[in-house]
């Protein structure tokens, strides 16, 4: 079999997918540890923490982590996410020790120095300041606390000025010890890759991992709201929030090939509608997320100022007309043809089928084959995205955000929200 799984006696999961024709392997650590599992105290934590594991070891300064890595042509990253953490590396066949050897280093025998943490502080601080100039990212901040106020999955994932300037190297080892457990770890890994190899190397680099099972994360209940700010920029960006199934609902793929139909390319109703037919802005997207036990469906767009009244009309009556007409055999067969078009071009890349691999064992506890996710799409039926979008825009209040217009931001989002509700 070219995909294998192996579980430790101590719970961590290991899975290989060999793509014998590639000379290289991407493999990494994926933890089932990020924003949503923080208190309020700790929001940011996950993120610092995935900062802070690249600055040195007890066997590693950082830049000896750099150097080694590069010395045998590899490439070392992290990322951080509402509902997991990934540390990754991509390195030439043959080389997949070095790689393992430095990722458990880095999440085991990490050193937490007082100056590497204060410069590591800055640079955070000096990354939130950066949101507040950036309205796009700005605007998914707030759509997100609209959507989950007073969550840990509505916080955004850097954190705060406040926490951040509050960790200590203490707060990052009892973070470290109650969240990074075995059972909670899946390595992954995929290209040329031999897996019984690769779970010798696991076996000795992660063999004292705590077997414990880790704390559950908070639950997440959408409620949804209006969101500004005041600041103005050169483009006024709009976002349309709305519940949406879990990544582990049968729904989920309807909800993806609706936001497809939408907003998922040149060829969807909103792009059609508002940018070749209308004008009102350069580019116009939707996209449908899942969480564990949650997701959201978003509509973003942005435009001059003067125009947001008008780009305001058009988006929410796009989408109210896609919940009581039923879409054509065409468009639902092109959003289709998308959808599986993407899934399946990400599996030709090693990295993306490691990231998927990780992310399915993690939140559904199996791998779903590529045939039986093509087979969910290919159920999906015009009357389903109807029903779908009938359901989702019914189901409650959606959040609304409108960043760039200055002072008139909360005016224009209380008027969309005031369109969707009539």
């Amino acid at each position: 079999m070219s995909t294998e799984i192996t579980t430790l006696p101590s719970g961590l999961r290991v899975v290989s997918h060999a793509m014998p024709h590639l000379e290289t392997v991407s493999l990494g650590v994926w933890v089932a540890a990020g924003a949503r599992h923080e208190t309020a105290a700790e929001n940011g934590i996950s993120h610092m923490l995935e900062h802070m594991a690249f600055k040195g070891t007890s066997r590693r300064t950082a830049r000896a982590i750099a150097e080694e890595i590069e010395q045998v042509g590899g490439e070392l990253n992290a990322a951080t996410s509402l509902e997991m953490t990934a540390y990754y590396a991509r390195v030439l066949k043959g080389d997949e020790a070095v790689a393992l050897d430095i990722l458990a280093d880095i999440l085991q025998n990490s050193s937490y120095a007082d100056t590497e943490i204060e410069r590591e502080r800055e640079v955070i601080l000096q990354e939130i300041a950066g949101i507040k100039d950036s309205p796009d990212e700005l605007a998914y901040d707030l759509l997100q606390d609209a959507a989950y106020p007073d969550q840990p999955v509505g916080r955004p994932v850097i954190g705060t000025p406040e926490t951040v300037a509050s960790f200590t190297a203490a707060d990052f080892r009892r973070f470290l010890q109650a969240r990074y457990v075995a059972p909670s770890i899946v390595v992954s890994a995929a290209g040329g890759v031999d897996h019984q190899q690769l779970v010798r190397h696991v076996e000795a680099q992660f063999g004292s991992l705590n077997g414990v099972v880790g704390i559950g994360a908070a639950g997440a209940s959408y409620v949804g709201g209006v969101r500004s700010a005041p600041k103005a920029f050169e483009q006024s960006h709009l976002l349309l929030g709305f519940s949406s199934p879990s990544y582990r609902d049968r729904d989920f793929l309807t909800a993806q090939v609706y936001s497809g139909l939408m907003g998922g390319g040149m060829s969807s109703r909103l792009f059609q509608e508002v940018r070749e037919e209308r004008g009102l802005c350069y580019a116009i997207y939707s996209s449908a997320w899942g969480l564990s036990d949650g997701g959201m469906f978003n509509v973003h767009a942005a435009t001059g100022a003067d125009m947001m009244g008008d780009l305001i009309e058009v988006v929410t009556g796009e989408l109210k007309r896609s919940a009581g007409d039923r879409p054509s055999e065409v468009e639902v067969d092109r959003a289709r043809a998308q959808l599986k078009a993407g899934l399946m071009m990400s599996l030709e890349s090693s990295s993306a089928r490691a990231e998927q691999m990780a992310r399915q064992l993690l939140l559904h506890d199996r791998l779903l084959t590529p045939r039986e996710l093509i087979e969910r799409v290919d159920a999906v039926t015009p009357e389903g995205v109807r029903d779908f979008a009938a359901a989702m825009l019914s189901s409650g209040t959606p959040a609304l955000t409108v960043v760039g217009a200055g002072k008139s931001s909360q005016r224009w989002a209380e008027l969309a929200a005031r369109r969707m509700a009539s």
